[in-house]
């Protein structure tokens, strides 16, 4: 195992590593194999789970898939040749992360079932104190990469508890269940439901949907990839880059619609609504299913099955959102009233509020989550201000509307390298500490950009927004912007923080107050 015992806490002795990364889906497997490629071998992965695959693994409900193509949807530097469909399925994407494992050799650094309960920043030793239910260590640099859509949120709705049947969340799938002939309430319309209507109404007796709000839904180009592709890719894997070169090149060329001139999406969206119109002759129906926003505004959705599905005589579209249970007698806001054996809610994950961020515990005592109380914000969707040596893989605003969130993924993973070289070049035990001067100033122009975009003008709320209707989640702009700004870190936006016997000058002392409370800082060279 990687890694090896260092330094006390308490009287006891705890294994010490360089970087301690927290998760084993896309971005933490994608950071570990970057560390091992800049030779950074003292590393563990830290999993709460059993397995690797992140979101991947943990949802397994049936139909789920990718809305991105499956050659964009993977690492540019471990392409997979034999990816069986342009928009792969659960499985086929799991099998890719443990392949990636393997290939890599991961393995040897993987802490499963080590769910993490707390990291505290040692302003003393310059480290972090990492619990575990595994037991305790210490990283000199910590990695969370545990992802926003990693812990399901399900509503609090007056008198669940007096549900009589069947509750689970669409990330926790009881497969165990028999759906056959049941009355199933599907509660939301996000990229979960759509994929999981068209199935639950095969096997259901009847399939209620409660939607607060109608999606956009276009239609899904999916198709086998066939054994001549594959050859091809395998022989000639220059054919899969270009593929995939492709593929980004046209999201690319969206971009400008979503964040600078959302009026040239109408086109989108009438091919939306001949998506619908063909699958929906009432228009009744219709009429429910019509969004009353722009385009984009929300998670536009990709389905050839979900209008049909909704068209069956066994299932009814509830146009309004669930409020209130009463035995098995589900009440929509609209006052509608409908039977259920079971409830499936698709209300999607703590995104603007990740649990995580209630473990992490900076300098000055407090936690990520009161840190980040008035909204999430990092300097380059990185490092947080109060957190030393702490940074996030899918930080604040690095999420997407319409590519590969492998793409952002990557430009993190250049800026995580940087980060760890520019360690190594400072020499000694150092930290490097974001200056809260620096994170506002990035926060500043991401929510300048934002203000223009069809997040912000769309016309509704979606979850990209947080309690305060800031748009804390998405990057208003291009992944060609994004790996530029996350190429190399600047060394002028961050404090250099020594221990504190180092302190040898009274201006030396003076400079503590915003890197920690005991530490000493230099102000870095750019």
């Amino acid at each position: 195992m990687a890694g090896h015992q260092g330094g006390e806490q308490g009287g006891r002795q705890h294994e010490h590593v360089r970087v301690a990364v927290i998760g084993s889906g896309f971005g933490g497997l994608g950071a570990a194999v970057r560390l091992r490629r800049e030779g950074v071998t003292d590393f563990v992965v830290l999993e709460r789970a059993g397995a690797v695959g992140g979101t991947w693994r943990d949802n397994s409900y049936p139909g789920c898939a990718c809305d991105v193509p499956s050659h964009l949807y993977s690492f540019s530097f471990a392409p997979n040749p034999e990816w069986p469909r342009t928009f792969s399925g659960q499985e086929h994407i799991r099998a890719y992360l443990e392949h990636v494992a393997d290939t890599f050799g991961l393995r040897p650094h993987l802490r499963l079932n080590a769910e993490v309960k707390q990291m505290r920043w040692d302003a003393e030793r310059l480290h972090w104190v990492v619990e575990t239910a595994g037991g305790t260590l210490t990283a000199d640099v910590v990695v969370s990469a545990t992802g926003p859509l990693s812990d399901p949120k399900i509503p609090d709705i007056a008198g669940i508890d007096t549900f009589e049947g069947k509750i689970f969340h669409s990330a926790q799938w009881d497969h165990d269940y028999d759906l056959r002939g049941k009355r199933v309430a599907m509660i939301g319309t996000g990229a979960s439901a759509i994929q999981i209507v068209p199935e639950v109404q095969q096997q259901a007796g009847r399939l209620t949907l409660f939607q607060r709000t109608p999606p956009w839904v276009l239609p899904r180009a999916d198709r086998p990839i066939t054994g001549a592709e594959r050859w091809l890719h395998r022989q000639l894997p220059f054919t899969a880059k270009a593929r995939r070169g492709i593929l980004w090149g046209i999201r690319e060329l969206q971009v400008q619609a979503f964040t600078k001139r959302p009026g040239e999406l109408g086109l989108i969206e009438s091919l939306a609504k001949r998506n619908m119109y063909r699958a929906v002759k009432d228009p009744v129906l219709r009429e429910k299913l019509t969004p009353a926003y722009r385009i984009g505004c929300k998670r536009i959705l990709l389905s050839n099955t979900y209008y049909p599905a909704l068209a069956r005589p066994n299932v009814d579209v509830v146009a309004s959102g669930l409020a209130e249970i009463r035995g098995n007698t589900l009440v929509a806001a609209d006052g509608t009233e409908t039977e259920a054996d079971v409830i499936v809610f698709g209300t999607g994950f703590h995104v603007t509020d990740m649990p995580i961020a209630e473990r992490v515990v900076g300098h000055d005592g407090r936690t990520l989550a009161e840190s980040w109380k008035d909204g999430m914000k990092s300097l380059r969707g990185a490092t947080a201000a109060g957190f030393p040596n702490w940074m996030t893989i899918i930080g604040p605003n690095t999420g997407l509307g319409n590519s590969s969130m492998i793409l952002m993924i990557e430009s993190q993973l250049n800026y995580m390298a940087d980060y760890v070289r520019q360690l190594e070049t400072l020499g000694g035990q150092v930290a490097l500490a974001a200056r809260p001067s620096a994170v506002n100033a990035w926060n500043r122009r991401v929510q300048e950009r934002m203000k223009r975009t069809v997040w912000s003008t769309g016309g509704c709320n979606s979850w990209y927004l947080d309690e305060n209707g800031v748009n804390t989640t998405v990057w208003p702009g291009t992944t060609t912007e994004f790996r530029s700004a996350t190429r190399h870190v600047d060394l002028a936006e961050y404090e250099v923080v020594r221990p504190p016997k180092s302190v040898t000058t009274a201006a030396g002392s003076a400079s503590r107050a915003e890197a920690g409370p005991t530490s000493r800082t230099e102000k870095a060279e750019a």
